[in-house]
């Protein structure tokens, strides 16, 4: 009897088959072998055991070989957690290396939106439909609702099936359009340690387009890649609460250096300015020093916008830059051209001039004479200074606003890229000062602008309260010097000289008057020194009348030994008299009559000039003259007989100065055509007997007399002075 086959072939071929990693139904396969070649009952039972336990070795084999590709999966998440700062990043290759380790067809996140009170899709892979991308879950809606709600994974075969799930239609037409089936869903969770349930951040999925049953096993993977996700999410939060907290560190620490910048700036600002003020600084000291500490050009401007003082960004003056003249300022009382900055500040505001009103123009000119120059005109030798504006920020009456802007407010105002602080005598307008930023000024640098305007404010009070004492004292030496013509001449001299006046150089001497109570106000002009006008000029009250004093030409640099002798001024007396009128008037808001005299130089002279001023403007007024200017040369015969010693030549030749030159550049006798022709009784008939010469002859000479004269001068009073004239020149041609 033969011996049945040996069970050996078919264990060897069982090991081969392990060892290939043959699929189990290859190794199912050795047993049905074994049968067909009828090997032995005992030896067949040991081939069966021998497949079953290969089997068994083989499904131990493929579970150690998943849970190491599942260990590397998570050993590469968290080394991507370690590698990256990027949460979308990490949060892709999450989802990524879930689907691939779960292999189904897609993988999804979705992380909650507070403000909305819902979730959304973060992150998706192998989705296709940009329905189901788009979707929005509210808790408690959906497989991924109901995972969020409870903090607990869920898997279901076949979702549209499922009714452990509150369905919606807008969840069910996403899953729809993607072609999803079956679904699991685990929570990402946050202080989960120790049982605790945690907070649930967000929904890890991964789902196929066919139906399936997810093992625990899939389940404990896809729990572990929430658990990295939830790890990368909130490193990205402690990540962005750092940073954010490292800038709010930043910042206050950027905050105490510029507030300790600011301190060490408002202290080094409080030195200076207190030194300005206690050594007795200037305006330019003040612009200088704000210029330097505020990094930035600074001006310094009056009430009616003139530049005082400027500085820019390193303390360097302005360089003076002549513009267009600012308006005069009415309320202020004094024209844009009026005396220098330093006599300004002690009339402006102080004593502000009420509404101007027509009485307060000066009238047209009541005589032929007074029509030597418009009132405008500066007269000769004593040249106007110019305003300026604020360097190109803001023409006069934009400055002017802000300035009023800064006051009722009490504080600095921002105009445009600039700064604009009143400076303040409690209501009192001194003047503005401009900060020229270009850049948002900062708490304490305002503040330090701010303090700056204060410490102006004092320096021009206390510069006002010097203006006004010296012009009292020079007032008061006018006075005496009038009062007391025959004291002391050599001692009046020197004490002139010590307060500025110095006599032996030529002077005006005006006198003007107005009426109540505009009288008081010149008083108050003559106390401020704006009555004045010009550098180096005085004005008192004296005996209901203001007197000036100026000097008839600029007191030349560095000579102060020159004697009286030393000028031979050419000055139009009667235009400086009408420009004051005009300048008085506006200030007083009333007609202010103006007499001049001079140039005077000694104590005796200009006494002798102020006796035949008020000669002048006596006549004036009785002439019905209010509100003009005028010199007694001006008055016609009746400055002859009233200038008390006055040569009568200056009369003729003021009278008929046109004509003798004209005689005397081109041999004519239209001087003697006219005496002959007033001695003619005005008649041409017996002129042209008297001249033998033909009537149209005397017509023609007497056209050209117009032509000269003027059109009125065979007017009766015109007539008269050039009768009178021509008398006077026979008189003195006389043997």
């Amino acid at each position: 009897m033969p011996r049945p086959p040996s069970a050996a072939p078919h264990l060897r071929r069982l090991l081969d088959l392990l060892d290939a990693g043959a699929p189990a139904e290859a190794l199912s396969a050795v047993v049905s072998e074994a049968r067909a070649q009828q090997v032995g009952a005992a030896e067949l039972r040991q081939v069966e055991e021998a497949a079953e336990a290969a089997l068994r070795i083989r499904s131990s084999l493929h579970q150690h070989r998943r849970r190491e590709l599942e260990l590397a999966a998570l050993f590469d998440t968290a080394g991507d957690l370690a590698a990256s700062t990027d949460l979308d990043t990490v949060l892709r290759a999450i989802v990524r290396r879930a689907r691939s380790l779960l292999r189904t067809d897609t993988a999804y996140l979705t992380l909650p939106d507070e403000e909305a009170g819902d979730t959304y899709m973060r992150v998706t892979d192998g989705s296709i439909s940009p329905l189901f991308q788009r979707l929005r879950l509210s808790l408690g809606d959906g497989l991924g609702g109901l995972v969020a709600q409870t903090a607990r994974p869920y898997a279901t075969p076949d979702y549209r099936t499922d009714v452990r799930f509150r369905h919606t239609g807008t969840i069910d037409a996403g899953v729809l359009d993607e072609g999803l089936v079956a679904i699991l869903g685990v929570p990402l969770l946050l202080g989960s340690r120790r049982g605790a349930a945690g907070k649930v951040i967000g929904v890890l999925f991964a789902a196929d387009r066919a139906p399936r049953a997810f093992s625990q096993d899939e389940i404990a993977l896809l729990l572990s890649l929430a658990a990295h996700a939830a790890i990368a999410i909130d490193n990205a939060s402690t990540v962005a609460e750092t940073r954010h907290a490292l800038r709010e560190l930043e910042s206050a620490n950027r905050t105490i250096r510029e507030n300790a910048a600011a301190l060490r700036r408002a202290e080094e600002a409080h030195d200076r300015l207190t030194d300005l003020v206690l050594r007795g600084g200037d305006l330019p000291d003040v612009a200088t020093a704000l210029a330097t500490l505020l990094d930035a050009p600074i001006t310094l401007h009056d009430p009616a916008g003139a530049l005082l003082a400027g500085n820019d960004r390193d303390g360097r003056p302005f360089p003076d830059r002549p513009v267009t003249r600012a308006p005069a300022d009415p309320e202020s009382g004094y024209a844009a051209h009026d005396t220098s900055p330093s006599q300004r500040y002690a009339a402006e505001r102080r004593y502000p001039a009420a509404e101007p009103s027509t009485a307060a123009k000066p009238p047209a000119s009541a005589g032929p004479s007074a029509a030597s120059g418009p009132p405008s005109r500066p007269a000769e030798g004593f040249p106007t200074e110019e305003p300026r504006t604020a360097h190109g920020l803001f023409a006069a009456d934009e400055l002017s606003a802000a300035a009023e802007e800064s006051r009722a407010a009490a504080r600095a105002v921002q105009r445009g890229t600039g700064w604009v602080c009143a400076v303040l005598a409690g209501q009192e307008l001194l003047a503005t000062l401009v900060l020229h930023a270009g850049r948002p000024l900062q708490d304490a640098d305002r503040r330090l602008f701010e303090r700056a305007a204060v410490v102006t404010g004092l320096l021009l009070l206390l510069r006002r309260r010097a203006a006004e004492t010296e012009n009292r004292l020079r007032g008061n030496f006018v006075a005496d010097l009038l009062d007391t013509p025959d004291q002391d001449a050599t001692g009046l001299m020197e004490r002139g000289r010590r307060l500025g006046i110095d006599l032996r150089r030529p002077h005006l001497v005006l006198v003007a008057q107005a009426a109540q109570p505009a009288r008081e106000r010149l008083t108050a002009a003559a106390v401020s020194g704006f009555a004045a006008g010009r550098p180096g000029g005085v004005g008192t009250e004296y005996r209901g009348t203001l007197v000036l004093l100026l000097p008839a030409e600029p007191d030349p640099a560095g000579d102060d030994t020159a004697g009286a002798g030393s000028f031979a001024p050419v000055v139009d007396t009667g235009a400086v008299a009408r420009e004051m009128a005009a300048r008085l008037s506006t200030f007083a808001a009333a007609p202010v009559t103006v007499a001049a005299a001079g140039p005077a130089s000694g104590a005796g002279e200009v006494v002798a000039a102020h006796a035949e001023a008020s000669r002048c403007l006596h006549v004036m007024t009785a002439l019905g003259r209010t509100g003009e200017g005028a010199s007694t040369p001006e008055l016609g015969f009746l400055g002859v007989v009233l200038g008390g010693g006055r040569d009568a030549r200056d009369f003729v030749d003021a009278t008929l100065g046109p004509l003798l030159r004209y005689d005397a550049q081109r041999g004519t006798e239209l001087v003697r055509t006219l005496d002959a022709y007033f001695t003619a009784g005005q008649v041409l008939t017996r002129a042209k007997d008297t001249l033998h010469v033909h009537v149209n002859t005397v017509v023609q000479r007497l056209d050209r007399i117009q032509t000269l004269l003027g059109p009125d001068w065979n007017q009766p009073e015109r007539a008269l002075e050039l009768h009178l004239a021509l008398r006077l020149r026979a008189l003195s041609d006389a043997p």
